[in-house]
């Protein structure tokens, strides 16, 4: 992406453009470029843009600007490797951010190379939750002191710090082990999952003595009989053990056993079957659009004010980029400007006869 000089109206359109879209969909570029003509989009593309953070200084729309104008602003910055330092400028993805954490050094069974779980840590949490925090911790701030601050949320950093469990634990026994050998990473026999008869699977993980017996007796075992549960030299031939049994029954068969116990066993369902379990069902965690889509309800759940989901299917790229426009006071005759110049794009679903 290749940043140049920006003019005041340019700037005083991008502030629009660039503002919260209420759910809808507006037209915004993977790559794009500043001309004489304006903002001028490139190809879409996969690859991450070099959006760093020169290119809201050259629209006239970094943090220093816009807090002189108005200092109870919150700016948040969502970057992978943070605002400043070596990496800062290069471009990177969920593996990269959560290898540079330290954290993708601990995911991984024995014996294997570390492994990223999807992009949900680095991403989402690392990233997206963090960011959201700061956002609301500077809300809260800003209550007492009347002044709004930038917020440097740094994929990386955020990762790091979701994982200070781990950081704070390696004296306590837990982590001293080489990946994939520890209690919580696959290590135990007791916090794994097995494979059923069916080709289903049993997330098994009963970390106390108490539930631990419990698992033994759905299995038909003899705790007398049974290395002792953190005997450590026990635990790979009590996972082969542990590994044939499940392998002898369904995962249905083995919900039969385990439901409504304390021997924290329980089923790993699938995207299809997520939603009609009956504890996901009973809770309505999950919920259907108006295209039979199936999605995640809205957590937290408050008690007095919960969120109300939509109903609707999620918006396309740039369906509602006119709407939009015309809310913030955009004629009509702006827009098609606008679009004549591919500043921005509008993408009208057609209906279906």
């Amino acid at each position: 992406m290749r940043m140049t000089t920006t003019t005041a109206g340019q700037a005083s359109a991008w502030r629009l453009l660039l503002g919260r879209a209420g759910g809808r969909g507006v037209g915004r570029p993977a790559a794009w470029s500043l001309g004489e003509s304006g903002v001028r989009f490139g190809g879409r593309s996969s690859q991450p843009s070099s959006w760093n953070l020169s290119v809201m200084e050259n629209l006239n729309l970094g943090p220093d600007v816009l807090l002189k104008n108005n200092p109870r602003l919150i700016y948040a910055r969502l970057t992978g490797f943070g605002n400043s330092g070596a990496y800062s400028k290069m471009a990177g993805h969920d593996i990269n951010y959560l290898a540079v954490s330290g954290v993708l050094s601990r995911l991984g069974r024995k014996d294997e190379n570390p492994y990223a779980p999807v992009n949900l840590l680095a991403d989402f949490a690392g990233g997206g939750v963090m960011c959201a925090l700061g956002i609301i911790i500077a809300l809260y701030e800003r209550t007492k002191s009347g002044k709004g601050q930038v917020i440097d949320a740094s994929m990386v950093e955020g990762a790091a710090y979701l994982s200070s469990f781990l950081w704070k634990s390696q004296n306590l026994g837990l982590w001293n082990r080489p990946r994939g050998e520890n209690l919580l990473d696959s290590g135990a026999p007791f916090y794994e999952t097995y494979k059923t008869s069916d080709g289903k699977f049993m997330a098994v993980g009963p970390l106390e003595p108490q539930f631990y017996k419990q698992l033994l007796s759905g299995l038909g075992l003899d705790s007398h009989k049974l290395p002792d549960q953190y005997d450590f030299s026990g635990w790979p031939e009590m996972k082969k053990r542990f590994t044939d049994l499940f392998s002898k029954k369904t995962q249905a068969e083995w919900c039969e056993i385990f439901e409504y116990t304390d021997a924290c066993v329980t089923p790993v369902l699938s995207f299809d079957d997520v939603a009609s379990h009956p504890h996901n069902k009973e809770r309505g965690t999950f919920l259907k659009n108006d295209q039979e889509e199936i999605s995640p309800r809205p957590s937290p759940l408050l008690s007095r004010t919960p969120a109300t989901p939509s109903s609707k299917r999620d918006p396309f790229i740039a369906e509602h980029t006119e709407e939009i426009l015309l809310d913030y006071g955009f004629s009509k005759e702006e827009i098609a400007q606008l679009k004549s110049l591919r500043v921005i794009e509008s993408n009208k679903p057609k209906a279906n006869l």
